[in-house]
């Protein structure tokens, strides 16, 4: 069996300043999860003693409080900044520039279109600098019809979706306003990701994407690999990985999200050659 790495895969820029951050202020808590790997916030946990909170009633019982990389909500930062709490903001560079783009289109009477998931907390912020009543979020351009969007429309969008997606919403919203302002936020990252794998599934009859089940990085991954090689797998960790997957293949290819460590991805590599020999 052989065994193919992405040739870009793996922790961003954004996640390994996150995961510096963490490390390098111990005794504090993170504002939800730093990433969406729960094994490595585990690792923060164990080796420097860096806490999860998921409310303000929680945040009461630390005195650093470190935002996620996908940040929190306009409001949710000022509150805690009320309460008194010394803020350390590891919010992806990537993510802060659609929050900037979003208040200050905002402030020039724009309604805000965002391409991504409304329940994401990446989008829940970058929602949250924009006027109540004109910033919508859409996954698809039928969700457009009926939108009262006025002349002017800004479009931003969640820094890990798909290129080919956001071009279909800002076509769509060309032929609907008059002014159409838009910005590419999908990270760079994601794009050389993304492209890796779809290249690297068209060689491979088994495909592996390793990282957080509750990630868009790593679901847009998966998609990716999905499409092409029909035998593709999205795992957490290698616990996951069966030699069942491995039975009559030559060859196994292995992609990340951003979130996930390379300490998890060499595990997976190590549990493959272990179950396909």
């Amino acid at each position: 069996m052989e065994i193919k790495l992405a040739k870009h895969y793996g922790f961003c820029y954004g996640v390994k300043r996150a995961i510096e951050i963490a490390e390098n202020h111990p005794n504090s808590a993170t504002f939800g999860p730093l990433i969406h790997n729960k094994d490595e916030i585990n690792r923060l946990k164990r080796e420097y003693n860096v806490g999860l909170i998921e409310s303000f009633e929680e945040a009461k019982d630390y005195d650093t409080i470190i935002i996620r990389t996908h940040g929190i909500t306009k409001d949710g930062y000022k509150r805690l900044k009320a309460d008194g709490k010394k803020i350390i903001n590891a919010t992806c560079p990537f993510v802060t520039k659609p929050q900037q783009i979003v208040d200050q289109m905002s402030k020039e009477d724009y309604t805000i279109v965002i391409f991504g998931d409304k329940n994401h907390p990446e989008i829940k912020g970058v929602a949250s600098f924009g006027k109540e009543g004109r910033v919508f979020t859409v996954l698809s351009e039928e969700e457009l019809i009926g939108l009262p969007l006025g002349p002017k429309v800004a479009a931003v969008a969640q820094t890990t979706r798909k290129p080919q997606e956001f071009k279909k919403i800002v076509a769509a919203l060309s032929v609907r306003v008059a002014e159409l302002r838009v910005f590419n936020t999908i990270c760079n990252a994601t794009f050389e990701n993304q492209d890796a794998t779809r290249e690297l599934a068209k060689e491979c009859d088994v495909m592996i994407i390793v990282g957080g089940k509750n990630s868009s990085n790593n679901k847009q991954l998966y998609s990716i690999a999905k499409e092409i090689c029909k035998d593709s797998y999205h795992i957490e960790n290698e616990s996951e990985v069966e030699k069942s997957w491995f039975e009559n293949k030559r060859c196994c290819g292995i992609s990340a999200g951003a979130s996930t460590p390379d300490w998890i991805i060499q595990n997976v590599v190590n549990r493959v050659k272990e179950l396909a020999g």
